[in-house]
């Protein structure tokens, strides 16, 4: 995964991982690929991505060439730590990763697999823009061994396309899921809530436009105003109205009611699976290893990592990410080692927001008695923690962050 870079440690330039790191082999093991390249940048975006004017002399061409160099590099510091692994999720992110040709995804898909190794049934996801996606590129995807794409489709109505500044084609949507699941993909499709402008009947309408394209997977996220962006700015000078919370409630619950009745189960707070009688399972297994605490490597510029309670994150720039490892250096910018209390503020915010919840055992102990106010206020749920877990209702989810910091302050 990729995001702003934190304040910690500098990074040995070697990348080697420290002699006490307590390696857990029987720990999942995970890759994210970061693409940061997009044709134009959207305005609610803060990720680390660029347009073709803001490389500065990186090529997009020279990329796959360049993350295969990490891909050599991780290879080696894990096999020196005894933390080589064959990888169980497998996540192309950006940026757009499918603006560089198929056969480079490809090629870096089979340079991963080389180093590591994968598992059998093991997930492969790539993140597309509907404009680029056509039956020849996914086919390619297909046959290198990629079994997910996940489409940024975020609305069915143009001008909240156009409040977000997304460029692509609504009808796009439909042929480029068309065109993955022919080629034998399982299909997600990522929507964005609570645009400026953006209406209850016109979320009502993406909805039933997501649900109409019979994916596997939704994802629904509510618009966070990031600093930083275009957005943050025209908030700023009065230029567009912030984002309404009560609106963006009823769209969430609108949500969870349209897609629980097509058949979809919620999972994580912002994602929804459809349910199959054959009990094959559509969440989305890349993002559950970091919910649940797994070990990844990120690869890219600004990708972090994580391998037994380490974290490292690379410089942001790609010109930078290649001259690093031109020069045989590691890319990573810093490195931190969260302690104890740390690690349990983070396990509680991201397990409490899965519906299989968090063990009450894995609380503060201090907080564990505050999970009967919690059952009392409607937002845990009664049956789930009396068997000793803490599970979110919907009002719960609603409120997740007030949740956690009852369970954490």
């Amino acid at each position: 995964m990729a995001g702003p870079l934190p304040i910690g440690d500098p990074a040995p330039v070697d990348g080697r991982l420290p002699a006490d790191l307590p390696i857990d082999r029987s720990t999942p093991f995970s890759a994210y690929l970061h693409i940061p390249f997009c044709r134009v940048r959207c305005g609610y975006c803060d990720f680390n991505t660029y347009t073709a004017g803001e490389l500065r002399g990186a090529k997009q061409e020279d990329y796959a060439t360049t993350l295969a160099d990490e891909i050599s590099l991780a290879e080696r510091v894990l096999a020196e730590a005894g933390a080589l692994r064959p990888m169980d999720t497998v996540f192309f992110g950006g940026g757009t990763p499918t603006l560089l040709p198929a056969g480079d995804l490809a090629r870096m898909l089979d340079t991963a697999v080389s180093a590591f190794g994968i598992a059998e049934g093991a997930e492969v996801t790539v993140e597309a823009n509907p404009d680029t996606v056509t039956p020849a590129v996914v086919r390619t995807l297909a046959d290198a061994g990629v079994t997910r794409v996940s489409i940024g489709m975020q609305s069915a109505v143009p001008h909240v396309l156009a409040a977000l500044d997304r460029t692509h084609d609504p009808e796009n949507v439909r042929t480029a899921v068309a065109a993955a699941k022919d080629a034998g993909l399982a299909v997600s499709v990522d929507l964005i809530y609570g645009a400026p402008g953006e209406l209850l009947g016109d979320w009502e309408r993406s909805l039933d436009a997501a649900l109409e394209l019979e994916s596997d997977h939704i994802s629904a996220y509510a618009l966070i105003i990031e600093d930083g962006t275009k957005l943050a700015r025209q908030i700023r000078r009065g230029e567009v109205p912030t984002p309404d919370d009560d609106l963006q409630a009823d769209m969430y619950e609108l949500a969870d009611a349209r897609l629980a009745a097509a058949g979809f189960e919620w999972y994580e707070a912002s994602n929804w699976a459809r349910s199959s009688s054959q009990g094959s399972d559509n969440r989305s297994r890349h993002n559950l290893a970091y919910w649940r605490g797994s070990d990844w490597w990120g690869f890219g510029p600004g990708a972090h990592s994580h391998v037994a309670g380490l974290r490292w994150w690379n410089v942001k720039h790609p010109a930078a990410y290649a001259q690093r490892l031109a020069a045989s250096e590691s890319p990573a910018a810093g490195t931190e080692r969260p302690d104890a209390e740390a690690r349990m503020l983070e396990r509680v915010l991201l397990q409490s927001r899965l519906a299989e919840g968090i063990a009450v055992s894995d609380l503060p102990e201090g907080n564990r008695s505050r999970v009967a106010g919690l059952m009392a206020d409607g937002l845990v749920d009664a049956a789930a923690a009396i068997r000793g877990r803490v599970r979110l209702t919907l009002r719960g989810r609603l409120l997740a962050d007030a949740v956690v910091r009852e369970l954490t302050d």
